[in-house]
């Protein structure tokens, strides 16, 4: 079976498929495009973010792409910045009118703090108001799940303490040189389903030469590999690109890495990130 037919289970019984499409860098004027090509190949999971700029653009690759609206999990993003319940309310009210596709399946608050403060101050009470928008439209059918976007173990416990409804995803960084885990395992013990966002390391892990020695053990390529393994860590895995060449290859993972191999993977330490190292794509603090 093609890992495109391959879903997950969130906590409240909706299916999501396991590799999806990421739309990251993906301009609004080719997103729709993007889009139909992806559904064309066999995707069925779409991943967007107020903060791409190209709601727009998937809206209407959905719209056209062919397939019924319920075959396809749409994802986006409510923005780092918006830290208060009347902005949050009306911006998940906007990116519903951009997408244009009746409902989203999935809204994370994209950071817990600010992309210019990440990391830093304290948005505690801010998460919580966002939050309640959220919860508020999850309970209106307007959103179908819930979750959030680069928490921390003490983001998520505020949320856990003092929300109503337990996120269903949190979607980190995760890749083979960058595994959080404790972070993991942490989600996985609250039913918190991780999506693992830039699982080939902003492309900087093609130039290692560790993982493509892996990689030829396996007839897989580095961007296949580190696929695979963010699905065997457990996590969907969201390849983002508009190449549909590279929409086939990324789908072409039906291998199994071994546990030796998956350890060494899991171990690897490899966070420099060269030219993608600019804030917000990556922020050490």
């Amino acid at each position: 079976m093609s890992i495109l037919n391959e879903t997950y289970t969130l906590s409240n019984d909706l299916t999501i498929p396991k590799l999806g499409l990421g739309t990251w860098f993906v301009d609004d004027a080719d997103a729709a495009q993007a889009v139909r090509d992806a559904v064309e190949i066999g995707y069925r999971n779409i991943d967007t973010a107020q903060a791409y700029g190209n709601e727009r653009g998937v809206g209407e690759g959905i719209r056209t792409s062919g397939v019924p609206r319920e075959e396809l999990f749409v994802s986006t993003k409510l923005a780092a910045e918006i830290k208060d319940y009347e902005t949050a309310v009306a911006a998940i009210d906007e990116s519903l009118a951009k997408l244009n596709i009746g409902y989203i399946d999935l809204m994370l608050i994209h950071a817990p703090q600010p992309w210019d403060d990440f990391r830093g101050g304290d948005y505690a009470e801010g998460n919580l108001a966002a939050w309640r928008a959220m919860e508020e439209a999850h309970q209106a059918g307007k959103i179908r799940a819930i979750g959030v976007s680069n928490f921390l173990r003490e983001d998520l416990d505020n949320i856990l303490t003092h929300g109503t409804v337990v996120p269903h995803v949190n979607q980190i960084l995760v890749h083979a040189g960058n595994t959080p885990s404790e972070l993991i395992s942490y989600c996985t013990s609250k039913d918190i389903l991780v999506e693992a966002y830039s699982p080939i390391a902003h492309g900087e892990i093609l130039n290692n030469e560790t993982v493509a020695a892996i990689a030829r053990k396996y007839d897989a390529s580095v961007p296949q590999l580190c696929i695979r393994y963010t699905l065997q860590v457990g996590a969907v895995s969201l390849p983002k690109t508009a190449n549909p060449e590279h929409m086939r290859s990324n789908a072409e993972v039906d291998f199994e890495i071994t546990e030796e191999d998956m350890e060494m993977l899991r171990n690897l330490d490899e966070r420099d990130y060269g030219e993608s190292s600019a804030f917000p794509v990556y922020s050490g603090k």
